[in-house]
């Protein structure tokens, strides 16, 4: 099972309770500063971190002097709308504090459910991370409506987790993980260190929201382990409401901890795997040669297009013989990949009008 100490990528979810004093309505600037040296520490010993926070709204409201009463769907979005800047603001200053860049990433439900818009929320986060910026992502307030809002930030954390690749996400809470009932009401309540999968006896102990502030109780938490540990993301559960929240994990603080189900990378390649094909793109000897070591699809090792296929979509990659060699998710469509065949990643720009997008297709979105 990955712990803070080895996993690769990170992504932290962070809810309004934590950020956002419930009785003034202002930031808890100590607590972001705290969280921010832990970040710090992770990034030192070469691990990506993501952040989904929560938070604009809770700021937002307290800016804008509206009522602790719940919200009008136009009052929640105009207090995203100005909890944003500030929230953004503050995540820049803290992180800048250790020479840490910070990135906003706004996201829908929509951005997940739509083939393309995942495959470019999972590019733009990997390209951010190379760049060694911390993404804070957040759900799009200012626009989403119930049809398209995942809800909570649990779940949404689970999905940035699956779509980044990461291999442990920590949903940092009031509690510090799984109790066979609700320890607040039941004094025999046991502490749950480890789940090796979710079962129906382990999801009839959830229990509902006990926050005013934070929406998800530990039935969204369970949901968002679901998720991510059938992408292969471990998951942890601990108190976020201390000062130095991750460094605390790290050195052992009481959590419950859900095992992944699985490689991430090999669940996303199973996953491409069993996709309807929409097209297919034969190969030369060269390129199915790379192919096979584990190398992405070159437009110069292309020699035949056929199908009509969108940017995302799935194609069937096969060598000149007809033999299927495996399948991808092409980052061209099928008209712009037919014209840049045989064609080196420095003639593309004159054939396309505009610059590469890189191979035709990535290996990390390829299964052979």
């Amino acid at each position: 099972m990955a712990t803070l100490s080895d996993a690769a990528r990170v992504v932290v979810k962070i809810g309004s309770a934590l950020l956002v004093d419930r009785a003034t309505g202002d930031l808890r600037a100590e607590w972001l500063a705290s969280l921010a040296a832990d970040v710090a520490g992770l990034r030192a010993r070469g691990a990506d971190v993501v952040l989904v926070s929560s938070g604009s709204i809770a700021l937002g409201r307290g800016m804008l002097g509206l009522p602790a009463t719940t919200l009008s769907l136009e009052q929640s979005q105009a207090a995203a709308a100005v909890g944003q800047i500030r929230l953004a603001g503050a995540y820049e200053a803290a992180l800048a504090a250790h020479g840490i860049k910070a990135a906003q990433v706004l996201v829908t439900l929509e951005d997940s459910e739509n083939r393309r818009r995942y495959l470019n929320s999972r590019a733009t986060l990997d390209q951010l991370l190379r760049l060694g910026v911390v993404p804070i992502v957040n759900e799009n307030d200012t626009v989403a409506t119930d049809e398209i809002r995942y809800g909570d930030n649990d779940r949404l954390a689970a999905q940035v987790a699956v779509t980044a690749g990461a291999d442990l996400l920590v949903l940092l809470s009031d509690v510090d993980g799984l109790y066979t009932a609700n320890p607040q009401t039941d004094p025999d309540a046991r502490h749950i260190p480890h789940v090796d999968a979710i079962t129906p006896e382990i999801a009839a102990m959830a229990g509902d929201a006990g926050s005013g502030l934070a929406k998800g109780g530990m039935k969204t938490k369970l949901m968002a382990a679901r998720t991510a540990t059938a992408g292969g993301c471990a998951l942890a559960i601990t108190r976020g409401d201390v000062d130095h929240p991750l460094a605390a994990l790290g050195a052992g603080a009481r959590a419950t901890w859900f095992a992944a189900q699985g490689d991430p990378q090999q669940k996303r390649k199973a996953w491409i795997a069993a996709m309807k094909p929409r097209g297919r793109i034969t190969v030369d000897a060269g390129a199915a040669q790379a192919l096979a070591r584990g190398s992405s699809l070159l437009p110069a090792g292309v020699s035949a297009v056929s199908g009509a296929f969108g940017r995302g979509d799935p194609v069937e990659l096969a060598d000149t013989d007809g033999r299927v060699l495996g399948q991808g998710l092409t980052r061209y469509d099928s008209g712009d990949a037919d014209r840049i065949k045989g064609l080196r990643l420095d003639q593309i720009e004159a054939a396309l009008g505009h610059p590469p997008r890189g191979p035709l297709v990535h290996r990390d979105d390829m299964a052979v």
